[in-house]
């Protein structure tokens, strides 16, 4: 469904990305790993347009998207979250919603309907009770799933969850696995995740990618991935990985 081949991208003289190749198939829940600055939001951001990859090329449902700006990208289908939330602070939870439906794919012009929408979409990600409160009032865990609700509202085939677990305790997080499933199978939605906590991976993934230094380390199931001397080596060093 996502492919992505040799994508490279340099700042500079860094090399955020090198040669990174990548699928993910739909009906996936597929995770990205990797230390701080090993370059997963830099491949997020290449695959919505945020960024222009310097090599390489990246295509949904074999159509090339790598170099069209993030809207006609989003139009095509590709929904995402970001790790720092940044919601629309003046409106209601159900404005931030019915804004991403309005503009989205599901064909909707009427702010009414548009709302209506939005309030399934907010009552589906657990919600509903705050529709008409500002973003300013939720807890963390609200303003993930709000997130989660804004990226929904535009229809996507597929969505690239960035650290949605993240700051969440143990209730939280298995709230959170829990929702991502639904999004799969009652939303029929892809799913592209990074993520650092570790049981949030485990459980929810059934392959995982990892990245270090921009390189691709390692790409299977959870069980493999976690237990590759690379991936050991990138996150606790050589003396854990056996070297």
């Amino acid at each position: 469904m996502l492919k992505g081949s040799g994508i490279t991208k340099r700042f500079g003289g860094l090399v955020a990305l090198s040669d990174v190749d990548f699928e993910v198939n739909r009906g996936e829940i597929v995770g990205l790993i990797g230390p701080n600055g090993s370059g997963k939001t830099t491949l997020f951001n290449v695959i919505s347009g945020f960024y222009k990859p310097d090599g390489g090329e990246v295509s949904l449902l074999g159509e090339r998207i790598s170099g069209k700006p993030p809207h006609r990208i989003a139009a095509m289908g590709i929904g995402r979250t970001f790790q720092i939330v940044r919601p629309l602070m003046d409106l209601t939870l159900v404005e931030n919603v019915a804004i991403a439906v309005l503009y989205g794919r599901m064909g909707i012009s009427e702010s009414t309907e548009a709302k209506d929408k939005a309030y399934e979409i907010l009552r589906f990600t657990g919600l509903a009770a705050k529709a008409y409160s500002l973003p300013g009032q939720l807890v963390l865990e609200d303003r993930k799933r709000l997130e989660v609700a804004r990226a929904l509202g535009s229809r996507p085939e597929i969505i690239l969850l960035d650290e949605v677990f993240a700051g969440l305790n143990r209730k939280e997080i298995l709230g959170a696995i829990e929702l991502t499933f639904r999004i799969r199978d009652e939303y029929r939605v892809t799913i592209f995740m990074i993520e650092h906590v570790m049981k949030a991976i485990m459980e929810s993934c059934s392959r995982i990618m990892a990245l270090h230094h921009g390189v691709k380390i390692a790409d299977g199931k959870p069980e493999e991935v976690a237990n590759h001397p690379e991936v050991i080596r990138a996150y606790l060093g050589a003396d854990y990985a056996g070297n």
